[in-house]
């Protein structure tokens, strides 16, 4: 059921390429809207070194910290990288609540993955006043990250495909803290009237996707993915 969860029928966000300019970027998205960036950088050379066989091989025997998938809970469990790629990497239990989800994400630990973050371009634009910090995760097709919010930020995918649902920060959205992305497009999607639908579209691989500050924002793995994070702080 999760491997076969579509696109969305219309992408609502804006993209553009490479001719963005950074004051335009200010002027039109950086404190308004979210936008979608295409040839912005070229991150084929980090994406060679995100192959699972690549992966295991420079992080196996490494212990990776994991995050619950639901909103306000932050319930950590150590496993080793291998572990959780060969036993837990798997599509998303539709049944499963966030709390028993566990989910790859943001936990680097800087000192063992410094090294490949050091492949990675990031975007080529920031938020005056903020400095970045990575956030790497490799996740199973139809898992993510239920509704929250944070400070601005980019998000690009290496390998596979991820929707994005994306709200201002006057508009929260109706979900259940402890309900997966995949449960809440199931249940609470498809009763939605026109006007409550989220800004939505599908990152593909070399896609990076602007969010700015205080968006409600929930993610979708399509397929199984690998992406990473740039947070302006």
């Amino acid at each position: 059921l999760a491997g076969s969860v579509p696109e969305e029928e219309r992408c609502t966000v804006e993209r553009v390429d490479a001719s963005l300019t950074y004051s335009l970027f200010l002027q039109r998205f950086a404190f308004s809207r979210p936008v979608i960036l295409g040839g912005a950088t070229d991150n084929s050379a980090f994406r060679a070194l995100c192959t699972r066989e690549k992966l295991l091989a420079a992080f196996g025997p490494l212990p990776v910290r994991l995050s619950t998938a639901n909103t306000y809970s932050y319930r950590k469990v150590d496993v080793l990288f291998q572990e959780y790629v060969e036993q837990l990497l798997q599509p998303q239990d539709p049944a499963r609540l966030g709390s028993d989800t566990l989910y790859f994400f943001g936990d680097n630990n800087f000192t063992e993955w410094g090294p490949l973050f050091q492949h990675y371009v990031p975007p080529p634009f920031r938020i005056p006043g903020t400095s970045p910090a990575y956030s790497f995760g490799i996740a199973g097709s139809g898992s993510g990250v239920p509704f929250h919010w944070h400070g601005p930020g980019f998000s690009e995918v290496i390998f596979g495909r991820k929707r994005w649902f994306l709200y201002p920060p006057d508009k929260t959205p109706h979900f259940h803290p402890n309900e997966t992305t995949l449960a809440w497009l199931q249940h609470t999607y498809p009763t939605l009237p026109p006007g409550q639908h989220p800004l939505e579209c599908t990152l593909h691989p070399g896609e990076v996707l602007y969010f700015p500050d205080r968006w409600w924002h929930a993610t979708l793995n399509l397929d199984t993915s690998v992406f990473i994070s740039t947070f302006l702080g």
